[in-house]
């Protein structure tokens, strides 16, 4: 799954880096090294501009709320749940097909986080009890610095309650599409920590390589098998994966010192 990441770009160079051709300067988000569910984050979609009487799609950097609403939904009080989507059933889904249909978008991300279980098996024994598991958290990233694009979907769902012109009356939410975690070897792997990403966790969100980003966008692309030929990790050996700080835990925590490399996990060797 993907439920932390973090994303600290700024708004300039994500238009950049994504070739964006729309993008409201007045739409700024801090940098945020501790991204969690219902969080606003930067996606990029690919669609025709709003009221500009031009139907050809232009690709925009916009701000989206982290937790799908189906456009159906009779409520948002499920978006917190809709963090995730798996490749694997996302063309068939109630809550994604219609996204992936036409409604797919890019998340920017430095790199995800996720959390390993383990424990002092000979403590345990020592001490002749149960012990609540460790779990050390690690920061997942391309091993070249370059940004992890993850797969995502978007939706508009209309809030009945509220009048037209009122602000909140429209949500734009989205979602990570995950994958199996790869079984290869890691680009950069940690001394004594996991050799592969499958050993931290069995999903991992989906990072699409640029040279799949303009057919992943491209709302003129529908074909279901044609679509779902894109969803496949990427190459082995791309990512690094290293021990941080159990902080990261606490969500109200934020700043860069999360994403500090340790040299050793900090409850144990968990490998």
């Amino acid at each position: 799954m993907c439920g932390r990441y973090a994303a600290s770009r700024a708004p300039k160079d994500l238009v950049g880096l994504f070739d964006v051709a729309k993008w409201d300067p007045l739409e700024t988000l801090a940098p945020d090294f501790n991204v969690a569910p219902t969080k606003q984050v930067y996606a990029i979609v690919q669609r025709a501009l709003k009221d500009s009487g031009d139907p050809a799609p232009v690709r925009q950097l916009r701000i989206l709320k982290w937790g799908l609403v189906p456009s159906w939904a009779k409520s948002p009080e499920g978006a917190a749940r809709m963090i995730n989507a798996r490749a694997e059933t996302v063309h068939e889904k109630p809550s994604f097909r219609r996204a992936f249909a036409t409604r797919r978008c890019l998340i920017p991300a430095d790199g995800y986080f996720e959390w390993v279980t383990g424990s002092d098996e000979r403590e345990l024994e020592e001490k002749g009890r149960r012990k609540r598991p460790r779990k050390q958290p690690y920061f997942v990233t391309p091993a070249d610095g370059s940004v992890f694009a993850m797969a995502g979907l978007y939706e508009f769902w209309r809030d009945r309650t509220l009048p037209d012109d009122h602000p909140q009356a429209w949500w734009s939410t989205c979602t990570v599409v995950t994958t199996e975690a790869e079984q290869g070897p890691l680009g950069v792997a940690p001394a004594d920590g996991p050799g592969s990403l499958a050993e931290i966790h069995p999903r991992m969100p989906l990072m699409l390589t640029p040279d799949r980003w303009a057919d992943w966008l491209d709302p003129a692309r529908t074909d279901v098998e044609e679509l779902r030929s894109l969803l496949v990790p990427p190459p082995e050996g791309l990512m690094r994966a290293y021990p941080v700080s159990t902080a990261v835990s606490n969500v109200r925590n934020n700043g860069p010192e999360l994403l500090t490399e340790l040299e050793a996990p900090e409850e144990g060797t968990l490998f």
